[in-house]
């Protein structure tokens, strides 16, 4: 139970027994909404319970505060309660509570701030699922780093959590990939033939030709063109396939899942899915095409599921990857971490998992919007159309995986960022990733030089804790519990950037106002006790990098 849920506990007794006294009318069933204030002179929790309660109860809701306040049971965690204007339940920690939760934290260790929301719910997050006719870009490196880090925080509040890679391996750009390479390949060999408009320029498949050229000579020159097309096809996408693999890992991402659309026409799935949406009457014929009925379940409008010529859109292909997911491995929830160019899939997807049976809550489609590269002031420019791209190992390699994940965190997933290349390699504390872990490597040296000193704090009395800096690096780590429960219901990992800053500043604050390592004869004890904390605030913080996925340093 998080310090959150224990005082709402205690507040809702109150209310309770205050309906029971005949103070507040009985019958009323209301969430006390704890907020932590700004302003520290407000106590650490404030509850607008009285302001809501006043509509209910026609009176004033400071008075309901000063009600209230006396029925809140004694407790070893609250140090006080009072009512405050407008009308306010203003609650603040016991000092000495707050000391002894340092124990808490370090018996806990790198499993501290777990909870159990997930109550062992299997969840599945399927991310970056990038088109494998060519490199990863910039966009795909943001949602790779928002999925991931939602799936740590998943796990992290109890879910079973699974992490799949779409692989659109089937359909029209697979079809022009595998001949935008056959193209390559002829010219690598010193044919002059021309490459189709509707081809994809990159470079990358002038060297990945190159390189098939050099492995198997001209033994795709021997054979019939459509079979040269359909094997270099073949070679193309696993070697684009290997060098998604490489990229994601070197971000530092890691996938339990590689789904391949082509198996859903191998194994007869799709088949399977087109036939129960005809049986529940969901497709019609319409001008040669298969459509699907989605405006009667909620779409705009109705979409093709199969065009004139006979070949399934890319959208019949994800009804029937979402059949597989949700019906046919039964995965309770499933989360699609898509980028805004899918925002117009989201309503017809809802559509078909409704027509395939599936409530509602269990499928989540996450968007997170576009990115735009700085070099201090000047933008960089990408266009894919024209070849020119900036991938996401180009953007890895240069500032680095942990600038890569702290950066595409620390904005919502609906808003547009703009990442400063320039700001993510400096060395300083203007750049957040430095300071974060600058303020590990910072709490690390304290400990080894403790180590170094023989200085053994395991029985530290944690009593002698006092000082305002002292328990506000105590109140800052008792946040992460609260904030995995938030993040694991709103999907919102930003919040977890900024919080590791938060939490770095309060250690920052404590250092400079604490001597922790003291020569001093006579304060033996203390430093023992804030080798205590130190240590808490190191188990803490890298529990913080770890669910970013980023690495916390001993030394920088």
């Amino acid at each position: 139970m998080t310090v959150r849920d224990h005082i709402t506990k205690l507040l809702i007794e109150a209310l309770r027994q205050a309906e029971l006294s005949g103070v507040i009318p009985g019958g009323i069933a209301e969430d006390p909404v704890l907020e932590r204030p700004q302003n520290s002179d407000h106590g650490d929790f404030a509850s607008s319970l009285p302001l809501k309660l006043a509509r209910l109860v026609q009176r004033n809701p400071l008075a309901i505060a000063k009600a209230l306040v006396p029925y809140v049971p004694n407790d070893e965690v609250v140090d006080r309660v009072w009512a405050a204007p407008p009308g306010f339940v203003n609650v603040s920690l016991s000092g000495p509570w707050l000391a002894m939760q340092v124990d808490r934290i370090r018996e806990a260790g790198q499993t501290y701030g777990d909870i159990d929301l997930g109550a062992g719910i299997s969840v599945q997050v399927e991310f970056v699922s990038g088109n494998p006719t060519g490199p990863l870009q910039v966009g795909n490196a943001r949602g790779a780093v928002l999925g991931s880090t939602l799936a740590n925080i998943l796990e992290a509040s109890g879910h079973r959590v699974q992490r799949e890679y779409y692989i659109n391996d089937a359909g029209t750009q697979i079809d022009q990939f595998n001949r935008s390479l056959y193209v390559r390949y002829l010219q690598a060999c010193g044919k002059d033939v021309e490459f189709p408009h509707t081809g994809y320029p990159g470079s990358y498949l002038v060297d990945l030709s190159e390189e098939i050229r050099l492995e198997h000579g001209a033994r795709f020159l021997e054979i019939a063109d459509e079979e040269a097309v359909s094997e270099l096809g073949k070679l193309g996408l696993a070697r684009m396939l290997d060098t998604i693999r490489a990229d994601v890992e070197l971000l530092g991402v890691h996938y339990d899942t590689w789904f391949s659309e082509r198996s859903l026409f191998d194994n007869g799935l799709h088949k399977k899915t087109m036939d129960l949406l005809a049986a529940n009457g969901h497709l019609k014929e319409r001008d040669g095409a298969t459509w699907f009925s989605s405006a009667a379940l909620g779409d705009d409008r109705d979409n093709v599921l199969v065009r004139q010529t006979g070949a399934p859109t890319y959208f019949a292909s994800d009804i029937a990857y979402h059949y597989d997911k949700l019906v046919q491995r039964g995965i309770d929830w499933v989360i699609n971490v898509w980028g805004a160019d899918h925002q117009g899939h989201v309503q017809r997807m809802n559509a078909a998992a409704g027509a395939l049976g599936v409530k509602s809550n269990r499928l989540t489609m996450l968007i997170y919007q576009l990115v735009t590269l700085k070099r201090g002031d000047k933008l960089v420019k990408l266009s894919k159309r024209s070849g020119d791209i900036v991938t996401m190992r180009d953007l890895v390699e240069e500032v680095g995986p942990d600038a890569c994940r702290f950066f595409f965190l620390s904005r919502s997933a609906e808003s547009h960022m703009e990442f400063d290349l320039e700001l993510a390699k400096e060395q300083s504390a203007e750049n957040p990733v430095y300071y974060v872990q600058y303020a590990h490597a910072r709490i690390a040296g304290i400990v080894r030089l403790a180590q170094e000193r023989g200085i053994a704090f395991a029985e530290g009395d944690l009593s002698l804790l006092s000082h305002e800096a002292e328990l506000a690096l105590v109140r800052k780590m008792l946040v992460l519990p609260e904030l995995i429960e938030i993040m694991s219901s709103t999907l919102e990992p930003h919040h977890l950037p900024h919080y590791a800053q938060e939490l770095a500043t309060a250690f920052h604050w404590f250092y400079q106002q604490c001597r922790v390592v003291s020569a001093v004869e006579g304060e033996e004890e203390v430093t023992r006790a804030r080798l205590k904390l130190v240590d808490a605030a190191r188990i803490t913080l890298a529990r913080c990098l770890d669910l970013m996925g980023m690495d916390a340093p001993d030394r920088m």
